[in-house]
């Protein structure tokens, strides 16, 4: 009976598969019809659904007949034939086996199709997405060329000012030379040769230097001490914390401890009260 409810259900996969690529074809030819659309998913979701429901079903077979071929195997040893019996149980199995491969086989080659027909509609809208997109791509590439140009014609503008300043620079770099053997030249006739000129240079560098080493120290020294603060507070606030804290526990222990004396104290009083209560009660039985 299962066999043959599932020889029925191919048919109907079958069908169901065209009208959903029908629908797809449908779709793409209208140009993305959304109700043509919607009915090839819907379609596709139907059939995706039917595949696991005949999988199900194949699979639950396959144990069926693993447990039916089990039971007559362990039945087999009971009797007196035990070969033929053994022959004629895998026989049996191996049939209904060979017909679960068939129509295993044969969803198999359903499923690929499908997933075919699938990869062929997503390729299809890919190629019309593409083809929609293709005038902004084009608009997209014409802005990046006409961005380089723009940038290549900069350079060139460039190139043509710093070309146009080389002269000025040249003549600045000669001012410079010459400024600087005039310099020369008042030193040396203030009495100072090239060699205490460079003297002094070395003399006013090096101060530079030691002042910039003692700025520099200056301001890791500052950085370090107020790094020293920020600890040396968060020190103090966690200590303070710490004796919020032990005044909080301090406090709740006495307010327990003064608790239990005051229960103490209660039970103490209505037990003299029963005490005295008792020896009233004596009192007036004599």
């Amino acid at each position: 009976m299962m066999a043959a409810a599932l020889a029925m259900s191919e048919p109907a996969a079958a069908q169901s598969v065209t009208p959903a690529a029908a629908s797809a074809v449908q779709g793409s030819s209208a140009g993305g019809d959304a109700n043509a659309a919607a009915d090839g998913a819907s379609s596709t979701a139907a059939l995706d659904t039917e595949f696991d429901a005949r999988q199900r079903t194949l699979d639950q077979r396959t144990e069926e007949n693993n447990y039916r071929y089990g039971v007559a195997e362990h039945d087999c040893y009971s009797t007196f034939f035990v070969n033929h019996c053994l022959n004629k149980a895998r026989d049996q199995m191996r049939t209904v086996q060979a017909q679960i491969r068939k129509e295993q086989l044969a969803l198999d080659g359903e499923q690929r199709a499908e997933r075919a027909r699938k990869r062929d509609e997503q390729a299809a809208i890919k190629r019309a997405q593409d083809e929609a997109s293709a005038p902004q791509r084009a608009a997209e590439d014409a802005r990046n060329a006409q961005a380089y140009e723009d940038k290549q014609r900069q350079h060139a503008l460039d190139q043509a000012q710093r070309s146009a300043e080389a002269p000025q620079r040249s003549a600045n770099a000669e001012a410079y030379e010459e400024k600087q053997r005039q310099h020369a030249i008042d030193q040396a006739k203030r009495g100072i040769s090239p060699s205490q000129a460079a003297a002094n240079q070395r003399a006013y560098d090096q101060k530079q230097g030691d002042f910039q080493r003692k700025l520099d120290e200056a301001r890791k020294q500052g950085a370090q001490k107020a790094q020293e603060r920020v600890e040396k507070q968060q020190s103090f606030e966690k200590k303070q914390a710490e004796a919020a804290q032990h005044r909080a526990d301090v406090e709740a222990r006495q307010k327990q401890a003064a608790e239990k004396a005051e229960q103490k104290r209660q039970e103490q009083l209505r037990q003299q009260k029963q005490l005295e209560e008792q020896q009233k009660q004596q009192q007036q039985q004599q």
